[in-house]
């Protein structure tokens, strides 16, 4: 492999993690993602094959990128999954390949994907009740998706991280907070509360309803104590980490574990950000928030060289804003959904 120089932006920012959507078609309903009946789906005919998708990666790995996420959509409705896996993991030298996932159908797949080469899984859960799942995801999933965390964890994906969304007067009770917390803490599971953030097909993210990071903090804190990890212990990470022991324990008793808030749009983290991603339709996206991506599929269609391909890569990266701008008052929701660009 030729190797070429680091994707570094005009801020010194050094890219090294990739999210690739591998399909923008979702099994759930996800209130803060998409409406309850749906979006058009991308045709069938602008996808990525994954010969494409690994040649595109063979070049972000040749330009210093070190971790690949999969990611949707949900990406275990795409088909050949398990031999993306396989060739992204058979790149020279090989990254780090994870997935984030809702887990519906990770019970099935997990054994073939942890053969293939995947590491491990961020899997998304809002509430271990039915009643509300049924009401966040307008589907009937919550044991489907329980069973595929539970496979992951035997299949060896780990650390298993939970990503959780809390959205108010739905899922935002203490009780019901401190209870996913407990359960992530009784498995060993990772568990992450991210901010809802303006990403929603729907456009209807009102910043006065959502729940800050520092009231998700508030709200574990009547469970259980929680001391934050030292800075330098998050790098490029987008989460904060808290040191967790039961409620009213001092520091000298050992952590039951931890937990962390990624309060993307109260807190940003955009000077420390390394992450570029590429779209199920083979569009180079700077950064989540942005408003312009780069075509990629197109190029690569039509024969463009690898040398060609990671220029346009670098092109992109170079332009990448200081920051995603969500607290200025010029801020523009980007077109795109979640669904449609990959977490």
């Amino acid at each position: 492999m030729m190797i070429r120089e680091p994707l570094v932006d005009s801020y010194g920012r050094v890219h090294r993690d990739l999210r690739i959507s591998v399909t923008d078609r979702c099994s759930l309903r996800c209130t803060y993602c998409m409406p309850e009946d749906g979006v058009p789906w991308l045709p069938r005919a602008t996808m990525l094959t994954t010969e494409e998708v690994v040649r595109l990666a063979d070049v972000a790995v040749s330009m210093g990128i070190e971790e690949i996420r999969l990611t949707g959509g949900e990406p275990l409705l795409r088909r050949d999954l398990v031999d993306v896996v396989a060739g992204l993991s058979a790149l020279d030298p090989a990254p780090e390949v994870s997935m984030t996932t809702n887990g519906i159908g990770l019970d099935k797949n997990a054994a073939a994907l942890r053969e293939a080469g995947l590491t491990r899984v961020n899997v998304s859960l809002d509430t271990l009740r039915r009643d509300v799942f049924i009401s966040l995801a307008k589907r009937d999933r919550l044991a489907d998706t329980l069973a595929g965390i539970h496979a992951a964890a035997e299949a060896g994906l780990v650390p298993v991280k939970i990503n959780t969304v809390l959205m108010r007067g739905v899922n935002d009770a203490d009780e019901d907070v401190v209870a996913l917390l407990t359960f992530a803490l009784e498995h060993g599971y990772e568990l992450r509360f991210i901010e809802q953030m303006p990403l929603d097909a729907q456009h209807g993210w009102d910043r006065s309803q959502m729940i800050s990071g520092a009231e998700i903090l508030a709200k574990l804190r009547t469970g259980y104590d929680l001391t934050a990890q030292p800075d330098e212990s998050r790098g490029s990470a987008p989460a904060e980490l808290f040191d967790v022991r039961p409620w009213g324990a001092g520091p000298e008793v050992e952590p039951l574990g931890m937990v962390g808030a990624i309060a993307s749009v109260t807190m940003p983290f955009c000077g420390s950000c390394d992450r570029v991603r590429l779209t199920a339709d083979g569009m180079i996206r700077n950064c989540l928030f942005a408003t312009g991506e780069t075509d990629l599929r197109t190029p690569l269609r039509d024969g463009a060289s690898d040398d060609e391909l990671a220029e346009l890569i670098r092109a992109s990266i170079g332009a990448k804003l200081p920051g995603h701008g969500i607290n200025e008052p010029t801020f523009l929701q980007p077109p795109r959904p979640m669904s449609r660009i990959g977490g």
